[in-house]
């Protein structure tokens, strides 16, 4: 007896079907996925972390803006980080806006295991999130016997620029004054986003508005400058940051390019979003990469 075999009018509605079950199988798989984020270029288009990382590895500087209590910020942070080390072969920089000028020393030291970790984290005034945060970072810096430069300016004097303008740091001594950029600092108040600093508050603030801005543009002054004074040929400089700092090209980078020019910069910035299947307009050219992170992700404080 033969073997009946179905007539190709059979066969191809079987195969319409089974397409059919497999589609709806995969769009229900893909349904019950929980994406934590994605990355976008300047433009809105998806990107992958190896594309991301590709284009960073080639940079002078590399700016990643976090959200300060997210965690996904600070996992990519330790991810690239460890990958930008083998892609370099060791030759990497750190920096953070988390650690101020006047504390350089005492992270040195514990660096190069002069002092142990309850001195130094005493002793620097480390943020309350720094366990979970940036801690991971300082250890791999330590582990890997690279530098990492504390970029920021006392926060003291930040405060006092609050307080009184930037004219008040004139009254600093020499060596209160070694700790911020040169003075006076260049300061452009037009920026778009030192700008939308100042219409963000409205009626509110009154005549202090504008020290607001000046706190915030010596702090992006201080840790320009002192990026540019640890830049070395051949080496990547990673910084750390609110992604304020670095948003559209502007605050920290606007300054870095008044002291080192012609630097090949890369920018990551974090944002959160309800959805992530695009990035919303708001959100697109904020910096090269963007690290869009679903809202109800929790938080690190």
């Amino acid at each position: 007896m033969k073997p009946s075999f179905p007539n190709s009018r059979t066969f191809h509605i079987a195969t319409i079907y089974l397409s059919l079950v497999f589609l709806m199988l995969t769009i229900a798989v893909s349904a019950q996925e929980k994406a934590a984020y994605r990355i976008f270029d300047a433009s809105g288009k998806t990107v992958s972390y190896e594309d991301m990382l590709k284009k960073a590895s080639k940079a002078d500087v590399v700016f990643f803006g976090e959200e300060h209590n997210n965690p996904i910020s600070h996992w990519m942070e330790l991810e690239i980080t460890t990958d930008l080390l083998k892609a370099k072969n060791g030759k990497l920089i750190l920096g953070a806006e988390m650690f101020e000028r006047d504390n350089q020393v005492v992270l040195d030291e514990y660096l190069t295991g002069v002092v142990n970790q309850k001195s130094f984290e005493e002793e620097s005034r480390v943020w309350d999130n720094y366990a979970t945060d940036y801690k991971p970072l300082v250890e791999l810096a330590k582990m890997e016997k690279i530098p990492f430069i504390a970029t920021n300016i006392p926060r003291r004097y930040a405060n006092l620029v609050f307080r009184k303008g930037l004219e008040a740091l004139n009254t600093l001594s020499n060596q209160s004054k070694a700790w911020i950029a040169p003075l006076p600092i260049n300061l452009d108040l037009n920026l778009p986003t030192y700008k939308a600093m100042i219409d963000m508050m409205g009626s509110h603030g009154g005549a202090d508005k504008e020290n607001i801005v000046k706190a915030q543009a010596v702090k992006d002054a201080t840790m320009a400058y002192f990026i540019s004074q640890n830049l070395k040929k051949g080496y990547l400089f990673l910084h750390y940051n609110g992604s304020y700092h670095s948003d559209a090209k502007e605050g920290i980078i606007w300054h870095l390019n008044q002291y080192a020019r012609k630097q090949d910069i890369i920018t990551i910035s974090t944002v959160e979003q309800d959805e992530l299947g695009s990035l919303l307009a708001e959100n697109q050219k904020k910096a090269d990469f963007i690290i869009c992170v679903t809202t109800k992700m929790t938080k690190t404080y």
